[in-house]
């Protein structure tokens, strides 16, 4: 692949990314062909049709599938492990409860939306999702004849925000990096969007989905146990274990943070150690390590017992997990491709405001290859020449920055694995992720670029 240059120009490789994404859908949607197969298939066509070597194509399509299995395989199992004990122990149905009797049925989904805001700041986004879908499941259990769509998309939409606009996420810190942006404004201007941001494209968007579209509670790591225990653990209890993880990763992405800026040293052993344990996999083994101590030995479970009861949350999501990385497979392959290189190129030539051209690159990427990452590095990287050389104060490098990102999380779709994570763990099918999912990533990207706008022609006056 590295003596390989890609001869096809804009059009056929736009052709061809959307030939693939459609025949996916064809596949899926009317021929019922299994998503696993879909995308394995459609991935190595692909690479086929856009001149990938065959030499190179089986690599190209493990690395696709590897790379996402990486950053998702390990953190979808201890959530499941986490989860199965909560819900074993009935501290999953207690904190339900709770909520309920705290803020009425009415207001659980909000409730549950401002509580994944907060644990959402230092937690990534599939993290904190399979961290908080038990919960998502035992208040939509609680509140019968109601969507878990009502609940779960608030839920999601809100670490969505989090994660794409406020640092210490890596999107947002690539960016502010690569603009040469204050980190500090940058975070300031996420925290004022962030809220009414959710509140728009996040609480009254699942409050609208899912009062129209009945999805029920899956049962892939949320399932009822009928020998559930009947004296539940603490609502303390609970809350400790949700925000253990969060105060974990808050040691690696505060010290990340601290350490740019020279407050500390970044070679300490001290720091390195603390940001170690503050990993994302770390953070979330310790966190099932402590439940299984808190909520299995302590109780009375026996090993054996609970060596089961965490073997038996595997299996429902070992689906979820091989989809997820096919997904990170096809996006792969766009990739490598060059399709969204390609694209970036034509439309940098448009001679738009660089913060209107910045936003359209980051889109086109996103639609084009999937990745988030790769939409908000490369669009950051063609539009950093103008931002650099022009006369732009710290509050508009910050708003372009932010408007980047924006624009890296429009309408996920099938070439992005997170569109299969939401979609399979909350128990929808590819159609109804499309019409719930995609149209929440599309009002976040296009909202939020809106607010950062608004922020940025505000501080053009200053």
């Amino acid at each position: 692949m590295e003596d390989w240059t890609q001869t096809l120009g804009t059009g056929p490789l736009l052709s061809i990314a959307v030939g693939a994404v459609a025949l996916i859908l064809i596949l899926i949607i009317r021929f019922k062909v299994h998503a696993f197969i879909t995308l394995i298939v459609v991935s190595t066509l692909t690479a086929v049709v856009a001149g990938v070597p065959l030499s190179a194509l089986s690599e190209t399509l493990t690395d696709g599938f590897g790379a996402t299995l990486a950053s998702v395989a390990i953190l979808v199992a201890l959530g499941a492990m986490l989860g199965r004990l909560v819900e074993h122990s009935g501290g999953a149905k207690a904190l339900a409860e709770a909520l309920i009797s705290r803020f009425g049925e009415r207001r659980a989904p909000f409730a549950l939306g401002i509580a994944s805001l907060i644990l959402g700041f230092p937690m990534f986004f599939d993290a904190g999702l399979v961290m908080m879908l038990p919960i998502v499941f035992a208040v939509a259990r609680r509140v019968t004849g109601k969507s878990v769509l009502l609940f779960g998309l608030p839920t999601a939409a809100a670490f969505s925000v989090m994660h794409v606009f406020l640092p210490p996420h890596p999107g947002p810190v690539a960016a502010s990096e690569l603009y040469e942006a204050n980190l500090g404004i940058v975070l300031l201007v996420g925290l004022v969007i962030a809220y009414p941001l959710w509140y728009l494209a996040g609480y009254l968007w699942g409050m609208f989905v899912g009062q129209r579209l009945m999805i029920p509670v899956p049962a892939i790591f949320g399932e009822v146990d009928e020998d559930q225990p009947s004296n539940p653990p603490r609502v303390r209890t609970i809350v400790f274990l949700l925000l253990l993880p969060m105060t974990l990763i808050l040691f690696n992405t505060g010290l990340n943070s601290l350490t740019s800026v020279g407050v500390f040293d970044g070679d300490s052993t001290w720091v390195q150690a603390l940001s170690f344990l503050g990993t994302t996999m770390m953070a979330l083994l310790i966190t099932v390590i402590v439940a299984t101590i808190v909520l299995g030995y302590r109780r009375g479970e026996s090993g054996t017992a609970v060596e089961k009861l965490l073997d038996s949350a595997l299996g429902p999501v070992c689906s979820v997990i091989l989809i997820t990385g096919a997904g990170g497979m096809f996006g792969g392959v766009l990739r490598a491709s060059g399709i969204g290189d390609a694209l970036a190129d034509s439309l940098s030539d448009l001679g738009l405001p660089v913060i209107v051209a910045a936003y359209l690159i980051a889109v086109a990427i996103r639609l084009a290859q999937g990745s988030a990452t790769v939409a908000l590095v490369t669009a950051a990287g063609l539009a950093a020449p103008a931002v650099l050389a022009g006369d732009f104060n710290s509050f508009q490098v910050a708003s372009i920055v932010l408007a980047t990102a924006a624009g890296s999380v429009f309408a996920g779709h099938v070439n992005d694995s997170g569109f299969w994570l939401v979609g399979r763990l909350m128990g929808m099918n590819v159609k109804e992720t499309l019409k719930t999912w995609t149209v929440q990533q599309a009002l976040q990207s296009v909202l939020g670029f809106v607010m950062v706008v608004v922020v940025y022609l505000a501080a053009s006056l200053l």
